[in-house]
């Protein structure tokens, strides 16, 4: 049995796929997403100690282009010392079921990766009280 071809349509002037790998398929920004988003790590060094290997450079570029494309914004903590951290923005949390996504297909089919036992599980094993899987993209 031959499989048919998912044809939108709606013609693509350019691949969505394409488009929003332009800035999320970047080195280290999905893990800098996973941790403003999931984890509620917002702050520069906070970030840079959960990701080993990740430099202050590349950090800095990947939270400008966050923020230059909407998927975040940095809020002020305190004034005096000046503290502030990074939040995702609606369009930033619209990320979270890709995410979500990620850790469903990683926790299904490596397992002997993900976790010490080796055993595979879903994203409701391993998040029972929390998982959604509505997308929360509205018609705009």
């Amino acid at each position: 049995m031959k499989e048919e071809a998912l044809i939108p349509t709606v013609p693509f002037k350019n691949c969505p796929i394409r488009t929003s790998l332009g800035v999320l398929g970047k080195k280290w920004t999905l893990l800098v997403m996973r941790d403003i988003g999931f984890l509620k790590i917002g702050r520069f060094n906070e970030i840079l100690r959960t990701l080993p290997g990740l430099t202050p450079r590349v950090l800095s570029m990947r939270l400008r282009e966050l923020e230059k494309n909407g998927f975040i914004r940095q809020i002020e903590i305190q004034r005096k010392p000046k503290l502030e951290k990074w939040v995702l923005t609606h369009k930033g949390r619209d990320t979270l079921p890709i995410l979500m996504s990620f850790i469903a297909f990683g926790s299904r089919w490596y397992p002997q990766l993900v976790f010490q036992d080796g055993q595979p599980r879903t994203p409701k094993d391993l998040f029972p009280t929390r998982v959604k899987f509505e997308p929360v993209i509205k018609n705009v």
